[in-house]
């Protein structure tokens, strides 16, 4: 049976990755705890597919508004930083997702994966799930979705701001609603 993570202390990790300017780099929760920033942690299935481009650009084009609120977003795949790159390099037009104001981290091992339960062992992939751990490295947030569906940035955007008001949202809430 799968044992419950939010209100926990999130897995720690480190992974490659190919950070905004397109250098091979690290990232880690840990990086993010000691800037006290929260993190946003979503994970896909796949490079070079049909849905993860839509979301994976459409995180990259609201990256400052994650920014105004003390986050950082990490992508996650099991895809190598060197598909990775490639991906970053074609074009949104050809199936590519082009820049991107955030870094792309390849769970190769397929640890990382594992450990936030996401990973379809059979296929070696991710579902898409999505995270959101507060700068004290407590895991608040979690939502897993089937590979065929994209997330919602705008939904995420507001999930943050929730949590960072620290007190009761009811349902619908919205920024700049009272609280309960």
């Amino acid at each position: 049976m799968a044992e419950r993570m939010v209100g926990k202390q999130a897995p720690r990790f480190e992974m490659d990755a190919v950070m905004p300017n397109k250098e091979f780099g690290k990232v880690s929760l840990e990086e993010n705890m000691k800037n006290d920033k929260w993190t946003v942690l979503f994970f896909y299935p796949m490079d070079f597919t049909f849905v993860c481009p839509t979301e994976i650009t459409a995180m990259s084009d609201r990256y400052d508004e994650f920014e105004d609120l003390d986050a950082e977003i990490i992508g996650v795949s099991t895809d190598t930083i060197h598909t990775h790159l490639a991906w970053i390099n074609t074009d949104r037009n050809a199936n590519g997702i082009g820049e991107l104001n955030y870094p792309l981290a390849a769970d190769t091992n397929h640890s990382v994966s594992r450990e936030y339960g996401v990973l379809i062992e059979e296929e070696g992939v991710a579902l898409r799930g999505l995270y959101i751990i507060n700068p004290e490295g407590e895991l608040q947030y979690q939502a897993v979705f089937h590979n065929n569906i994209g997330r919602d940035v705008e939904e995420t955007l507001r999930v943050l701001q929730a949590l960072q008001t620290g007190g009761l949202c009811p349902a619908n809430w919205k920024p700049g609603q009272k609280t309960l």
